[in-house]
């Protein structure tokens, strides 16, 4: 998080001298008083200004309200884009001055996860909010909540025969079992029902399923129900779509975020507060890392109504055109919004974009510094919080690596252009 908060130094007697320095801006903020040793108060808001003028300056029409006017003599603040940027910033801000206190401080509690105790002889599924770093491969979320987890692993058990019971087994013949063993959703390791290499083999069917979302087991089951239908068997063929089907429902319930913990890596633009910028956001090993500047100065972006899938179809920038020259342009600029070739006076090449990206993400994962453990349980809810809300809510975009660890530049920049856009085109109207 860069460090770039000004600061001006407030005098109680003359209250409007240092308010009127302040921008009517989204920003995050901290009020200092004389002791150096005191706390500060820190906030955040959509106008700096006018949140200030509330506190700093007393009105007789709002006796109750509150205000530290005279306690108050330095103010420091950072301009800031979207509320995302706003709450990593108020984050930052915060942790460096409480420490630990910073998750109470914020309200922030940390993410569940649904655990695979690999390491156990036999293994089982939990559901924690704390996943042990050594065992990061084996711990996948972040889930909205801990009910949202606790249904996710319950639902995915049910697709195989994997123990439920918490205690540490040592397997005994005399063992009488439980209701899972007698219903047959176990495989009953406790009184060796089962031999121990048939456990471990559908131990290993549980982790793949909880690495891959239910895709490697999606993936056999297609290729069955496909050879089925090719051999004329249909019976099989709809049972294996009824699997199919179940499966289908149960991978429904965890998000394209939830991953496991160490391959958890994500990219998030937000608007930025420089209108010519759009703010990129990394998160990886743990932490989220921004936000750094992505350069929209000579751009296009997309113009999703006009039903065009060029990335270059609205500009960002263009000079003035003298009068009497319009129509000859316009009619230029018609003619060339439907291609997504390259205009030789107005246009940056794809590939240029790409160059800029790249940049753009190097300098964040360099950036990078393993995070304490404040820092990971704080910005693991942080993005939790902002990919849960409703589509319709949540301001900015989120991208993932492929199974090869290659972001979709593409994809990338056509969420640039969108995230450009909203912050630059006027509201509809009503």
């Amino acid at each position: 998080m860069p460090n770039d908060f000004e600061t001006v130094f407030f005098d109680p007697a003359n209250a409007k001298a240092a308010l009127g320095q302040l921008p009517h801006s989204p920003a995050v903020f901290a009020l200092y008083g004389a002791d150096p040793n005191a706390e500060p108060y820190i906030g955040r808001t959509p106008n700096l200004q006018s949140r200030l003028e509330r506190l700093l300056q007393p009105s007789p029409k709002h006796p109750r309200r509150l205000h530290v006017a005279g306690l108050v003599r330095r103010i420091e603040w950072r301009l800031t884009g979207s509320e995302f940027e706003s709450l990593l910033a108020q984050f930052s801000l915060v942790e460096k001055i409480f420490g630990a206190k910073a998750l109470e401080r914020m309200h922030l509690r940390p993410p569940a996860f649904v655990r695979f105790l690999g390491s156990n002889p036999y293994p089982r599924v939990t559901v924690t909010h704390r996943p042990s770093l050594r065992e990061a491969d084996w711990a996948y979320g972040p889930f909205p909540s801990r009910a949202a987890a606790e249904r996710y692993a319950e639902e995915m058990l049910k697709l195989f025969l994997l123990r439920r019971c918490t205690f540490e087994l040592a397997p005994d013949p005399s063992y009488p079992g439980c209701v899972y063993s007698e219903m047959k959703m176990c495989l009953a390791p406790c009184f060796k029902g089962c031999t121990d290499e048939r456990y471990a083999q559908e131990s290993s069917e549980v982790e793949k399923f909880l690495a891959t979302r239910g895709e490697s087991r999606l993936v056999n089951l297609r290729a069955e129900r496909d050879q089925a239908s090719a051999d004329l068997a249909f019976e099989s063929a709809a049972a294996f779509h009824a699997q199919i089907q179940r499966l289908e429902s149960v991978r429904a319930l965890a998000a394209e975020l939830v991953r496991p913990l160490s391959q958890l890596r994500a990219m998030i633009l937000q608007a930025s507060a420089n209108p010519d910028e759009v703010a990129v956001f990394l998160f990886d090993d743990g932490r989220l890392c921004g936000p750094a500047p992505f350069s929209t100065l000579g751009m296009r972006i997309q113009n999703e109504q006009s039903g065009s899938t060029s990335l270059f179809a609205q500009p960002l920038a263009i000079e003035p055109v003298p009068e009497g020259q319009g129509t000859e342009k316009e009619g230029q600029g018609t003619k060339e919004q439907g291609t997504d070739e390259q205009a030789p006076d107005s246009r940056i090449p794809r590939t240029v974009l790409e160059s800029r990206l790249e940049g753009v993400l190097a300098g964040l994962a360099a950036d990078a510094a393993p995070p304490s453990a404040t820092v990971r349980q704080a910005h693991l809810a942080l993005l939790k919080r902002w990919y849960y809300r409703p589509e319709a809510k949540r301001a900015g975009e989120i991208f993932f690596p492929d199974s090869e660890e290659r972001w979709p530049s593409k994809a990338i920049l056509r969420g640039v252009g969108r995230v450009a856009a909203k912050s630059i085109l006027p509201p509809p109207r009503a």
